[in-house]
């Protein structure tokens, strides 16, 4: 029962740790020892009493205080998420800009990249920096999602169309000489039902940080549109988004796009 403690405000928690090290609230805390050195505290009885089971385990006095600013270290070396957004700047508001964070993590990434995306526009300007980077950077494996979406009305065969988006894409849209893995969702396809499509916009550089984010790779949504997104540079989080879209991948649920 250490939420109590966990819940304290940094400030108070550093106190309390002080408190303890001085041997201020004696080798009994009480709620009435407690706010004499912190003050006004909600749910004293409980942190009275979350001190008393670290007791109970033989942690108490300096002992309790080395503990506690031991979490606090810990939790300062946790990494925030970086706020992204696109549109008009807010005073006093500070949050990385999406263009720049796409650009940042296509550009520096030295081993993998995932990015998904729903729909793009210009593709040899959305993606110039990614191809020049692949070309500069051998090892770098980069696995592109994108949807294929047949239009309302439209009977043209799957095959068909997949083979005139791949025609497209890599004669008009890609720009570069090295090619990624490109997959596609087929039941955006399906004529004979509604399906899904793949809407995911992200972005997994390295298995080491991860974008999620609203915008697509358009001009748009990188500049002008109010999009929103998180930039987390998580190991485990990068790597779980990944073998997700990997798992997909796996059980033919994502088709690679020919290279005609």
């Amino acid at each position: 029962m250490i939420d109590p403690l966990l819940d304290l405000p940094v400030y108070l928690r550093d106190r309390l740790a002080a408190a303890l090290e001085a041997g201020e609230l004696g080798p009994s805390p009480t709620a009435a020892s407690l706010r004499s050195v912190l003050g006004r505290v909600e749910h004293a009885e409980d942190v009275v009493s979350s001190l008393s089971e670290l007791g109970h385990l033989g942690i108490a006095g300096p002992a309790a205080a080395a503990w506690l600013r031991t979490v606090d270290r810990a939790t300062s070396r946790t990494r925030k998420p970086d706020v992204v957004w696109s549109g008009p700047d807010v005073p006093g508001l500070y949050a990385r800009d999406t263009r720049q964070v796409y650009e940042e993590l296509l550009g520096s990434a030295q081993r993998s990249i995932w990015a998904s995306t729903y729909v793009f526009f210009d593709g040899p300007k959305a993606f110039e920096m990614l191809a020049r980077h692949m070309e500069e950077t051998p090892a770098l494996e980069v696995t592109l999602l994108l949807n294929i979406q047949r239009k309302w009305g439209d009977t043209t065969s799957s095959e068909d169309l997949v083979r005139r988006f791949a025609d497209r894409f890599w004669k008009t849209d890609w720009p570069g000489a090295l090619h990624p893995r490109v997959f596609y969702d087929p039941r955006a396809l399906d004529p004979e039902r509604p399906g899904g499509v793949l809407h995911a916009k992200a972005v997994v550089a390295d298995d080491e940080a991860v974008f999620i984010t609203s915008a697509n790779l358009t001009e748009a949504a990188l500049d002008r549109n109010i999009e929103l997104g998180l930039l987390v540079r998580d190991r485990a989080l990068a790597l779980a988004v990944a073998a997700y879209f990997q798992g997909l991948i796996d059980r033919n649920l994502l088709k690679p796009l020919p290279l005609t």
